[in-house]
């Protein structure tokens, strides 16, 4: 509806008081409240939510967010120092250095988790293997479907080629719902899946070969944060 503009003086009828209702901006505690309030809102009715802090805007069907799908903050760690740890098979441990901390601006917003991380181990022609778990605090989350005595993962690249010293990266992405607005901390666990009967040392940021000349590298391993408006 066009933006109604008043006069000095001007004496408002009931329609253009309900003008003025449906171009303010309406705070309610939570959406339910708002349903008792406004049982039929019209087009353009803009509310505010303070359950979710959200601002939403009835669109002729339905209340929806403003702005949904922007980025509204960007948190990063790098890691350049290299990490090791001696795992028996289908034992993970966490990444030192390889955590993310963000507190939401609200309930309803998603964050997008993106991690790349260079490893390698010790086993004989498994040097190129690794699994990695994403955490949420202290619990695993994306992770792959329970199937027998398999290991549930978020990420896994199995390499047996043979030779020394194999080692590769591997990114993935995951949207999380955490439905919270307080700080909260994603981590990586890096795991052994290479072998079902070999402990061997799991590196990132090198492989097994670690000599000391132009032909052995030394990477990085990120991860990044995204709150996405809900």
């Amino acid at each position: 509806m066009p933006r109604e503009v008043f006069v000095a003086g001007q004496v408002l009828t009931a329609a253009e008081l309900n003008v003025v209702s449906d171009q303010s901006v309406m705070v309610f505690a939570d959406s339910s409240a708002r349903s008792t309030a406004i049982s039929s809102p019209s087009e353009g009715m803009v509310t505010y939510l303070e359950d979710s802090n959200a601002v939403e805007v009835y669109n002729g069907s339905a209340f929806t967010g403003v702005g949904q799908g922007s980025i509204l903050q960007v948190v990063s760690t790098t890691k350049t120092d290299t990490f090791s740890a001696s795992l028996a098979t289908a034992v993970f441990t966490e990444i030192t250095g390889l955590t993310a901390a963000i507190t939401p601006s609200s309930t309803s917003s998603k964050i997008l988790a993106m991690v790349s991380v260079y490893g390698g181990n010790s086993i004989t022609s498994r040097q190129g293997s690794f699994a990695l778990k994403l955490q949420r605090g202290a619990t695993d989350i994306a992770l792959g479907g329970t199937d027998g005595s398999r290991t549930s993962v978020t990420a896994h690249t199995l390499n047996s080629l043979d030779g020394t010293g194999n080692s590769t990266t591997v990114a993935f992405q995951f949207l999380d719902s955490p439905s919270t607005t307080s700080a909260t901390t994603y981590s990586v666990e890096i795991g052994n899946v290479a072998n079902s009967t070999s402990t061997g040392t799991f590196y990132v940021n090198r492989g097994a070969v670690t000599a000391d000349n132009n032909r052995v590298a030394r990477t990085v391993s990120t991860i990044t944060l995204m709150e996405v408006a809900g």
